[in-house]
């Protein structure tokens, strides 16, 4: 099991080769703050570093999964007057761009109320689950503030530019069925069965799928899908597959398949994806 210790507004643990990372200020709705900012930040940067962990869960503690920024904590890390120094991050975007260069699945799993921030975190998320009772608003424009967390990029990626603008400019409040048929999530749940239908999906990755195949195919998707060709992504495919006659886990996968046996794949997600991947070379 993991250690709570060094966090104050999440939690973390980990069990059977999954993590889970819940916001962990209930009292305020899992408001969000620019220390739950760096502390899921941390608990993303441990997942990854842990070769044990395969697949991570990232939930809310109580009966909302995030309100949104919490302006009542002090609002941002900079003095207001002279504003942010050129290096400033803000606080969304630090969750959503590290779950982005992930090597591991990251799973949302969202209940209750969603919104603002509490949404634009997770669109970097490979999946969202939803409890039938979530809530969803891109409300920035009701409040006369900016969209953050990327979300201008990813939205619409997952939804289309149509319902994105209709989401961020109205900053309307919807529901889940609505959610759900625009593809912002990819299932839903009853509140009582949402967090088991997560770990049922993550039980499934971890057990049946290679680590560093998992972890260059979620970057193929993420980096490769926005290119004007396929054919610098098929100049990429082509080493990935030249790569194939050195890579054990590909015997494993053919070998387990053939025997009808659950695979044992030996590769480490972190350690062990080739070196000629270009976002390997980002600092």
């Amino acid at each position: 099991m993991g250690d709570d210790s060094e966090y104050t507004e999440i939690t973390y643990r980990v069990a059977d080769r999954i993590a889970t990372v819940a916001l962990n200020r209930p009292q305020a709705r899992n408001g969000y703050t620019v220390r739950m900012a760096d502390e899921l930040a941390a608990a993303f940067d441990r997942a990854d570093a842990d070769e044990d962990v395969r697949v991570v869960v990232l939930t809310g503690e109580g009966p909302d999964f995030c309100v949104g920024a919490d302006l009542s904590q002090g609002g941002f890390d900079f003095d207001a007057e002279t504003g942010p120094g050129p290096e400033w991050q803000e606080p969304a975007g630090r969750c959503s761009k590290r779950i982005f260069a992930m090597d591991k699945p990251v799973i949302a799993a969202i209940h209750g109320a969603a919104i603002g921030g509490g949404i634009t975190i997770t669109l970097s998320a490979d999946y969202r689950l939803a409890a039938t009772d979530a809530r969803f608003g891109f409300v920035f424009t009701r409040r006369g503030i900016y969209p953050e967390g990327a979300s201008a990029w990813y939205l619409p990626r997952l939804v289309g530019l149509g319902r994105a603008v209709d989401w961020m400019v109205s900053g309307r409040v919807f529901g889940a069925e609505e959610a759900h048929t625009a593809g912002l999530v990819h299932s839903l749940h009853e509140p009582g069965e949402l967090l088991d239908a997560a770990y049922a999906l993550a039980a499934d990755l971890a057990t049946n799928t290679a680590p560093v195949s998992v972890a260059v195919t979620r970057q193929l998707l993420y980096r490769m899908s926005g290119m004007d060709s396929p054919l610098p992504v098929h100049e990429l495919d082509s080493k990935l597959i030249g790569s194939i006659t050195r890579n054990p886990d590909a015997v494993e996968g053919v070998l387990s398949f053939l025997q009808k046996r659950p695979p044992e794949f030996r590769l480490r997600a972190g350690a062990d994806q080739p070196d000629f991947l270009p976002w390997r070379r980002e600092s």
